[in-house]
């Protein structure tokens, strides 16, 4: 048994131990809510989560024994009221909640639709009309970076998608596949947590609870500066040639024809379908439908067909039900157009809902344990203890919040691997901080919280998106670690002033433009700090 497997054993079986103990004097059976009620103890079920993660690496079991915790606290150490708790109150209601069953429609139409892509040889037509069209090393860098941006709807169809496609155009313009990894990793969670029909968007609308989760993300998103920050870097040192720190290395190398800069690393065969009747309109058709049908499905279900305004309706709409239904009709539209096209059999296209739901069973098991997390601590009166003690914060140091928590987030996600984990854990606390004092504080935490959380699963080792960009890439893991971090760090220090900046001036419109400049005025000091380094060597 692995070390790291026998600390989640042993917390575990002593937290289940000493419960019994800590909360038997308290016990009082006879009243609807527990006795820690609106207590310290409302708070213990996420920490104990939050140390697991670090201390293991392994967020499932760390989020499963939060929910154990916080249950055994609720029924106070009784093992039947634990054990009745965890699934009553945290995984059965959970998923029998309407908003949440959407979220995971959701999810699972756009697996199903990126393995339909793939399947009818969408994704590689798109790379043979790349070849033609693309003809210099920063076009064929600005087109990965345009086809990233492009599939926003999800970071894993991203991730899948964008290496295969563009890796044979990038290996004929001499780009290193360091730095293709780095654009893959980059265009891939960065802008998932900023556009509002994305996988991204319905988590985050789902972790926040006594307000309108979809309009607070909205709103929120001119505040997340490490997503808007990262975009910027990647256009800024892809135009004016820039590169730094052990990427510049790499692209060294390839310029001079070795796009792997010596690394061996076998040449796996092409995962994407190849189909003589595709075109790129198989790509871009899906992307299309997709989008423009969740649009339409979010506005539907704001009242936009019964008079409210585009806004309006955007800023009143059920998310989970105009994503899912949306969704649900893209697939529709895809099947349809894929069928007149004649470019994949109807067996073939049915079997892609199985593919669809597994490569989405990941995202679906993070998302269920926050919830349920989420429920125990709802049961426990986190959010009034919270409420309670927010009143003896003072203002002035308050306005820091927004900095620490993306400190905080970068972190955890780190240590994690996972952005989503991470979010789910925080936003709920957030909210509950902020929630009827400083709207517009609010906002900026919970951008921190989904930019911190971007930031440290952009640059962690373990995180999924990190190992599935190198894979895109077929570049070996180790060198895209550490070929984007210089870049990583250098946005994360610029988005850690901005938050700084942003939590006392509160206004988007004016900290964005500022967080721009400073994000421009950092890359081109490096590259003129890199430049005196290499003349003095």
């Amino acid at each position: 048994m692995k070390r790291k497997e026998m600390w989640t054993i042993a917390i575990f079986s002593l937290l289940m131990t000493a419960l019994p103990m800590l909360v038997m004097a308290a016990q009082e059976a006879d009243k609807p809510k527990p006795a820690l009620f609106a207590t310290f103890w409302a708070l213990v079920p996420p920490v104990v989560a939050i140390v697991l993660a670090l201390m293991t690496k392994e967020v499932y079991s760390s989020l499963f024994i939060g929910i154990a915790f916080g249950a055994a606290l609720f029924a106070g150490g009784n093992f039947e009221g634990t054990v009745l708790h965890i699934f009553n109150e945290g995984f059965i209601k959970v998923l029998s909640d309407s908003y949440n069953m959407g979220i995971l429609i959701f999810l699972v139409m756009l697996g199903t639709i990126v393995a339909l892509m793939n399947k009818a040889g969408g994704s590689a037509a798109f790379g043979q009309w790349a070849e033609t069209h693309i003809k210099t090393r920063i076009g064929a860098q600005l087109a990965t970076i345009f086809l990233g941006l492009l599939i926003f709807v999800d970071d894993y169809f991203n991730c899948l998608t964008v290496g295969s496609v563009m890796r044979p155009i990038t290996d004929r313009h001499q780009v290193s596949r360091a730095k293709l990894a780095y654009l893959i990793d980059a265009t891939a969670a960065p802008i998932c947590i900023i556009a509002p029909v994305s996988s991204w968007a319905a988590a985050v609308s789902g972790f926040v609870e006594g307000e309108d989760g979809f309009a607070l993300f909205i709103s929120a998103i001119p505040y997340n500066f490490y997503a808007i920050l990262t975009i910027v870097t990647m256009i800024t040192v892809t135009m004016a040639r820039i590169d730094f720190g052990p990427m510049a290395e790499h692209e060294r190398a390839a310029f001079n024809g070795d796009v792997t800069n010596g690394s061996i690393e076998d040449e796996e065969t092409d995962t994407l379908v190849v189909n003589k009747d595709a075109t790129v309109k198989d790509l871009v058709v899906p992307i299309v439908s997709v989008v423009i049908c969740c649009v339409i499905g979010m506005i539907y279900t704001g009242g936009f067909f019964k008079g409210e305004t585009f806004v309006n309706s955007f800023s009143n709409c059920d998310a989970s039900v105009g994503l899912s239904i949306g969704s649900f009709f893209g697939y529709l539209v895809t099947m349809i157009y894929y069928r007149t096209r004649n470019v994949i059999p109807f067996r073939e296209a049915m079997n892609c809902l199985i593919a669809g739901f597994n490569a989405m069973v990941p995202a679906i098991l993070i998302l269920t344990m926050a919830w349920s997390l989420k429920a125990m601590t709802d049961s426990l009166g986190a959010k009034e203890y919270v409420a309670t003690n927010m009143q003896m914060v003072a203002g002035n140091l308050a306005n820091f919040l927004p900095a620490i928590i993306f400190l905080v987030g970068c972190f955890l996600a780190f240590s994690t691997g996972t952005s989503w984990g991470t979010f789910g854990i925080l936003i709920p606390i957030v909210v509950a901080v902020f929630q009827n004092t400083n709207h517009e504080l609010m906002l900026i935490s919970i951008s921190a919280c989904m930019a911190g959380a971007v930031c440290g699963d952009h640059c962690s080792p373990i995180s999924d998106t990190t190992i599935m960009a190198s894979a895109g890439a077929n570049c070996v893991h180790v060198d895209h670690v550490s070929t984007q971090l210089p870049y990583v760090i250098l946005v994360a220090f610029v988005t850690f002033i901005s938050y700084v900046i942003a939590g006392f001036m509160q206004n988007a419109w004016v900290c964005l433009p500022v967080s721009i400049v400073m994000m421009i005025g950092a890359i081109l000091a490096t590259k003129m700090l890199h430049a005196r380094n290499v003349e003095e060597e």
